[in-house]
Order: structure tokens, then sequence, then C-alpha cells
């Protein structure tokens, strides 16, 4: 069964990553005790959604001859779904949906990403 994450929907100038696999034992073959890489200030991962981005402020003034428009404005974010994202785990909320682990950030979190399509 695979994830339905059409449903979810990302809010504001948060993301969802999921995390990169990460290894159990470092690169000379030492194995890493337990809980550790829950401790790890920064971690990476692949934006799965992005929410629309930080809200404009309306600029219209109100006047009883202009209609007033209820559109929200977004300034777009930076990353995209399927960058490669490395970020602070400090700023970011934990979350399992449907036993896999996302994390949700603030693209402020986000130190730098890593796009295929360059």
């Amino acid at each position: 069964m695979k994830n339905n994450l059409d449903s979810l929907i990302v809010v504001g100038d948060r993301v969802l990553i999921r995390p990169d696999e990460v290894s159990d034992k470092t690169q000379s073959g030492l194995y890493l005790p337990a809980g550790y890489q829950d401790k790890q200030d920064v971690i990476s991962g692949y934006i799965i959604k992005c929410g629309p981005g930080y809200a404009l402020p309306s600029s219209e003034e109100s006047e009883s001859w202009n209609p007033v428009s209820n559109e929200v404005r977004y300034l777009p974010l930076q990353v995209q779904p399927g960058d490669f994202a490395i970020f602070l785990q400090k700023n970011a909320i934990e979350i399992k949906y449907q036993g896999e682990k996302y994390f949700v950030a603030p693209q402020s979190a986000i130190l730098l990403v890593q796009r295929s399509d360059f």
C-alpha cells in the first residue's frame, strides 16, 4: 500500500520532508549507538510537498467604489518538491503519517538544497 500524501496540505512557508535513509555505522565501520541519529543538529532529506509561501499584505485601499478582493497573494518559496534538502532538525517537527517518518520545517530552517534539474 502506497502512502497517500495528496490528502496532506502544507500551509504557509513550511515544507514536508522525507528524511534520507541513515546508516547505523560510520564510514570507517563503527556502529553508532541507538538514538544517535535523533540527536544530530543537521539532517537531510527529500522535499515532498511545499506550502504556498509567505502571505503578502493587501496593498489595496478600501474605498466604496473599489471592490475589495478577498484573494490572498503569496510570495512563493525558493524550494520545490523533489529537492534534496539539508536542514536544522531543532527547527523541524517530526511526524509519523501512515507509519512513515517525516519532518515539517519552515523554509528558514533549510540550509541548502540540491536540485537535480540543473
